[in-house]
């Protein structure tokens, strides 16, 4: 499965995602690679110097990210894409209209999962129309104190614990 992961600038919350992903996915022998752009992306800089930090803590590797922006060729490429809040999926279905029924916020995507016990995008749409999450979105941490950083990075990782359980389940 290719993950996106969408934020605004693609230097904190979907670099983040997006590295635990490819970390947690190796770790686990998980078939599921991550990207991540951003809306209004800092194109070709790395993950900012807080979020890197809590990314390391948490057993992901920011070396070598450069930040892009989304393209519809980036959302429609993959399989389901994910934002951090419900104005990245509004600009993402802007962009790229036809992935409606595989865009959630993570937060969405994480409940889902719990809820279902898989990744499946198909299956999460009549769910999110039946019972929809309501608390969508991840805070941006830029220009916090390191403790919000650590704070959202947290979120993060646990919002991504219930795609794991699904994913590896199916593996």
């Amino acid at each position: 499965m290719r993950v996106l992961y969408v934020c605004t600038g693609n230097i904190c919350r979907s670099p983040t995602a997006e590295r635990l992903t490819s970390a947690w996915a190796d770790e686990l022998q998980v078939d599921v690679t991550a990207e991540s752009a951003g809306v209004r992306a800092v194109v070709g800089h790395g993950v900012e110097s807080h979020a890197a930090a809590v990314l390391e803590s948490l057993g992901g590797d920011p070396t070598g990210f450069a930040a892009r922006r989304l393209t519809p060729a980036i959302a429609t490429d993959a399989d389901i894409v994910v934002t951090m809040t419900a104005g990245h999926r509004d600009e993402v279905l802007t962009v790229a209209p036809r992935t409606l029924r595989r865009t959630y916020t993570l937060r969405e995507a994480a409940e889902f999962a719990r809820r279902t016990g898989v990744v499946d995008p198909a299956a999460w749409f009549s769910a999110r129309a039946a019972s929809p999450v309501t608390d969508l979105d991840i805070d941006d941490p830029i220009g916090q104190d390191p403790a919000v950083f650590e704070a959202v990075g947290e979120v993060i990782a646990d919002c991504l614990q219930p795609l794991f359980e699904a994913w590896y389940r199916a593996r």
